[in-house]
């Protein structure tokens, strides 16, 4: 597919469509509107266009040919051209034919939620997996859309391909090219998630991990530049982040602590990017523990809560261990919200990531919440077992060390899987040893 064909461009002057029906999800009501529309022009603002009016239309039901009605759509195609708009964005899903009408109705361009997220994934998708799980959702949203954008495909034939019959219409054509994109696609992807589940697998067996979950734009980059030490990209914008990345959350412990930035969670995910969601956040499933970061300024923040203990219900992992962290404190200018939201979760953390106290006891928690699940052993080696030393001295915390004349006894920290794999299982002082254990 030829990106440039499907750019929105920069810069451009959108107006915000919208409606409140009590039979519309995340509709119903003027307060639940409102903040989606919130939403879809920070959507905008990401992408690099200019939002403009809001446009919000009271109704009982939904008009199947256009969703607000003919009438409806001609006053606010009027008021848009006045205020300088080209595009109109609908702030829910569109289908082909509604597409379609609604742009004869107002001869303006017309896209729909779904594909501003679909250019803002398109965009920012960095590692090579993102961005073939993307594309594949990419053409699976339009595959169904192509009656109305057959022009755009018309330009792609290849003339060395077949093409069937003389008298094969040429939209199956086209429909026939996507589909073929579309396994090309799948078949690379399954070639990458291999390797990945690889890696995965290898990390499972020298580290540990946390991982930062929430909603788009709760704070996670920052949050992880400053608990890590490091530098993440960190937009005040949605979807800044798109590909999952690692880094070491304490050089000194060990196994390494390593902490995972993830994609944010959203409401009204297109349906086509539900599995590439799911496929970017496969990293937290591998996670020991799961921080979940929520704007505590954002008024939906409940809202943004459930979302993402949904998503984390369908990728199976809502029983691992939670650390809720409300982020943005310093944006808070309610301190009855903050009170409130403390009391119904005492064990959460209510943190700026610019205070430098506050990452400093979310830091501490979390390494000792590692540590405290690690195991503890009592060592004896001899002077002569040197490997065994090294061993220990690489990959425990070592708590205690008694210099013995035959040996040195060790007490350690360390996971279970960790020790298991290292051999020192003959060293382990027994009850009843030969040689006394100076901790007992």
């Amino acid at each position: 597919m030829n990106q440039e064909e499907y750019k929105l461009p920069v810069g451009q002057k959108a107006s915000l469509v919208s409606m409140v029906c009590d039979r519309f999800e995340s509709h119903k009501t003027i307060i639940e509107t409102n903040a989606s529309l919130r939403e879809l022009r920070e959507l905008l603002r990401t992408l690099g266009l200019v939002g403009g009016e809001e446009y919000v239309q009271n109704r009982k039901q939904i008009d199947p040919a256009t969703m607000l009605g003919a009438g409806k759509l001609e006053e606010i195609a009027e008021m848009a051209r006045e205020e300088g708009s080209s595009l109109l964005v609908f702030d829910f899903e569109l289908t082909a034919s509604q597409s379609r009408n609604i742009k004869e109705i107002t001869k303006l361009e017309v896209v729909d939620r779904n594909t501003v997220i679909l250019e803002i994934f398109a965009h920012h998708a960095r590692t090579k997996e993102a961005k073939i799980q993307i594309e594949i959702s990419r053409l699976q949203y339009l595959l169904p859309r192509l009656t109305a954008m057959w022009g755009h495909f018309s330009k792609q034939r290849s003339s060395g391909a077949a093409i069937g019959g003389e008298g094969e219409q040429q939209l199956e054509l086209d429909r026939r090219m996507v589909r073929e994109r579309i396994e090309f696609h799948k078949k690379q992807l399954e070639e990458v998630q291999r390797t990945r589940e690889q890696q995965r697998k290898k990390r499972q067996n020298q580290a540990v991990t946390a991982a930062l979950v929430g909603y788009t734009n709760a704070g996670k980059s920052s949050l992880m530049n400053r608990l890590c030490r490091v530098n993440v990209l960190e937009e005040n914008k949605l979807f800044a982040t798109l590909d999952s990345t690692f880094r070491t959350l304490n050089p000194d412990s060990k196994p390494p602590m390593i902490m995972i930035d993830t994609v944010g969670f959203i409401s009204n995910l297109p349906n086509t990017l539900i599995q590439g969601f799911k496929t970017t956040l496969e990293s937290a499933m591998e996670a020991d523990v799961l921080l979940i970061v929520c704007d505590i300024s954002d008024p939906s923040y409940q809202k943004h809560l459930k979302v993402t203990q949904e998503v984390l219900t369908e990728l199976k992992i809502e029983d691992k261990k939670q650390i809720v962290v409300f982020n943005k404190k310093d944006l808070l200018n309610d301190p009855v919200r903050a009170r409130i939201i403390m009391r119904n979760y005492p064990d959460s953390f209510l943190v700026s990531s610019y205070d430098e106290e506050d990452m400093k006891n979310l830091r501490t928690h979390v390494i000792d919440y590692f540590l405290s699940k690690q195991d503890h052993y009592d060592l004896f080696i001899p002077y002569d077992a040197g490997e065994a030393h090294s061993r220990v001295r690489g990959n425990a915390n070592i708590m205690n060390t008694v210099h013995h004349e035959q040996g040195i006894f060790y007490r350690i920290r360390i996971p279970d899987f960790i020790f298991n794999q290292l051999g020192l299982n003959p060293y382990i002082l027994a009850p009843n040893s030969e040689i006394e254990n100076p901790w007992r």
